[in-house]
């Protein structure tokens, strides 16, 4: 089942008895838990039927021998096991899961780990419980997750805030919530947030980030790029060389990338480099100033001074902000 379509059924009292919530993205696995941990009961039915385990203090028996409690004074039992990858033996539940108690509702938060297809166990929960795996979101999905995570609270955002807070944040869902919860706090219900919205409230600086250095540098527009690595070499906690590098050197890879496609429609590019459909223009801009051979150089430069910010090949002593001014002025020219 998808999260959509678990948490749709949560709202309309559709309960299962087993949950099994696994993977690397922590975010909808603590949805899920959240919503049935607040909801399914109400206060005064908690006290005596509502259990919380975590994975360090529980082993499987300890699981099931909660699980087959019948409720007090109310139609279900609700067992949360958070942190259950840290159950050893986890295995051991099949027998309760193949049969489990239909008044119980047993919620296993297994973060941080896969599913092995190939396991009989992990075949049985498909058959027999709600088996949901929370997959990491590639970074050009992230985008359209903010505008939709927004327009559910009576939100909308600007391409260029979006595309700024999908920059900074990076696809930690749970980061991103938090820092629209901040922004939510700070801007009228029914506004658009913009970017003034996010220096003010999040400390994004709307001008000298890395997102606008790239379309400085794809533009070669010198004057703008080097405002903005002033700035950053005055603010290296803030920007440290090592992700600005990283983030050059990922903007080139799909420059070169570029290069070589036939199809060089706006949704195909932004399908095949992975990148929101808002930065292809600027994509088109570069190739028009880096051909080949210049893109090719800037990956060289690039991979030059990551030496060079690790002490091969220079004294060791050259300040990051001279270093990124030195390969920038190279890049550009």
């Amino acid at each position: 089942m998808t999260f959509d379509q678990i948490i749709r059924d949560l709202k309309n009292k559709v309960y299962h008895p087993v949950y099994f919530l696994i993977g690397d993205e922590p975010y909808y696995i603590d949805e899920i838990a959240d919503y049935i941990e607040g909801n399914v009961l109400d206060e005064a039915e908690k006290g005596f039927n509502q259990c919380v385990l975590y994975g360090r203090d529980a082993d499987p028996d300890t699981i099931i021998e909660n699980a087959k409690r019948f409720p007090m004074m109310a139609n279900h039992q609700v067992v949360i096991v958070k942190e259950a990858q840290d159950v050893k033996g986890i295995e051991a539940l099949q027998p309760y899961i193949e049969n489990p108690l239909d008044s119980t509702i047993l919620v296993i938060c297994c973060k941080y780990k896969k599913l092995d297809k190939r396991k009989t166990f992990t075949k049985m929960l498909a058959q027999k419980a709600v088996l949901f795996e929370s997959k990491k979101m590639y970074d050009n999905k992230i985008p359209d997750w903010i505008l939709k995570k927004l327009q559910q609270e009576n939100y909308s955002i600007s391409p260029k805030a979006c595309v700024l807070l999908s920059e900074y944040l990076g696809n930690d869902l749970g980061k991103i919530t938090n820092e629209l919860e901040k922004l939510m706090l700070n801007v009228p219900e029914g506004a658009e947030i913009i970017t003034e919205h996010i220096e003010q409230n999040i400390g994004i600086s709307k001008d000298f980030n890395v997102f606008e250095l790239q379309d400085a540098i794809g533009k070669k527009d010198a004057l703008k790029a080097n405002r903005i690595v002033n700035y950053f070499g005055k603010n290296t906690r803030s920007h440290p060389l090592v992700l600005t590098m990283s983030s050059l050197y990922s903007y080139f890879s799909k420059l070169l990338q570029y290069h070589f496609l036939k199809d060089k429609s706006q949704n195909n590019v932004a399908s095949v480099l992975r990148v929101h459909p808002f930065f292809v223009n600027g994509y088109q801009h570069a190739a028009r100033n880096y051909n080949i051979k210049g893109v090719a150089n800037a990956i060289g430069y690039l991979r030059e001074y990551d030496r060079k910010s690790k002490g091969m090949g220079s004294t060791g002593n050259v300040p990051e902000g001279e270093l990124l001014k030195e390969m920038i002025y190279k890049i550009l020219h």
